[in-house]
């Protein structure tokens, strides 16, 4: 089977048609990084024993040109192995990548025994609800951007016989099979005019993925009536 994650043109392809998820953002190396990884590569030449080391103030501009280009080799090399290590990790766990569709008797195995450090979301619907149908459309989203949380969803009735289509959507939220956060019915949910965005943030908040969103993307109702007052002064004047 081939690689979802390597480099190809066939892999390209299946991006650009929505059936892989991206490619996993590879995270840039800040200065801080560099000074630290530069800082250690000196101090570990100054701790040599004292018959194998030089005085810097002592060298001269070839010399110092030499070490200058001995350190970023090195440096370089500390670099590469540590983003091997890191590509290597994010793609052992980076195993899901889209929202799977489970029936009660797949839960214990696919939700309670989800795995050591596994994420779950667990989205309950019925069909013919418009929101279910959003959250749906959401989570299709983020599945493909957060491939190491399980994105799951089921038909209510088969999970939990009885429940309350009034309830639905409901979200359950699990971190190595133990329940995290559940968001129940359309006010939780904020009604059928949740943004991407805004579940994403409160995806993010539970702890289930690892989102840039750090502030609720929906304004208070404090600040629409002041931006409302402010649009009828405007309309006013």
């Amino acid at each position: 089977m081939q690689d979802p994650l390597e480099d190809t043109e066939w892999n390209d392809i299946l991006r650009s048609k929505g059936i892989l998820p991206p490619k996993p953002k590879e995270a840039e190396i800040t200065e801080d990084q560099v000074q630290l990884m530069l800082d250690d590569a000196i101090q570990r030449r100054i701790d040599l024993p004292e018959c194998n080391r030089k005085n810097v103030e002592d060298m001269n501009l070839n010399e110092l040109d030499e070490l200058e280009d001995s350190e970023d080799e090195e440096i370089l090399e500390h670099y590469r192995k540590q983003r091997i290590a890191e590509m290597k990790a994010f793609a052992e766990k980076a195993k899901f990548g889209a929202v799977e569709e489970i029936s009660g008797q797949d839960y214990v195995n696919e939700v309670t025994n989800a795995g050591e450090g596994i994420w779950v979301v667990l989205h309950l619907y019925a069909n013919g609800v418009p929101l279910c149908a959003l959250i749906h459309h959401h989570m299709q989203q983020l599945a493909a951007r957060f491939p190491q949380t399980k994105f799951l969803r089921s038909i209510a009735t088969t999970c939990i016989p009885n429940f309350p289509e009034k309830n639905l959507p409901s979200i359950f939220i699990y971190h190595e099979g133990q329940l995290k956060k559940q968001l129940i019915g359309p006010i939780e949910l904020r009604g059928e005019k949740l943004t991407l965005q805004e579940f994403e943030y409160m995806l993010g908040r539970a702890g289930a993925i690892n989102t840039e969103i750090q502030e609720d993307p929906r304004p208070t109702i404090r600040d629409k009536m002041f931006a409302d007052l402010q649009n009828q002064s405007v309309d006013f004047y």
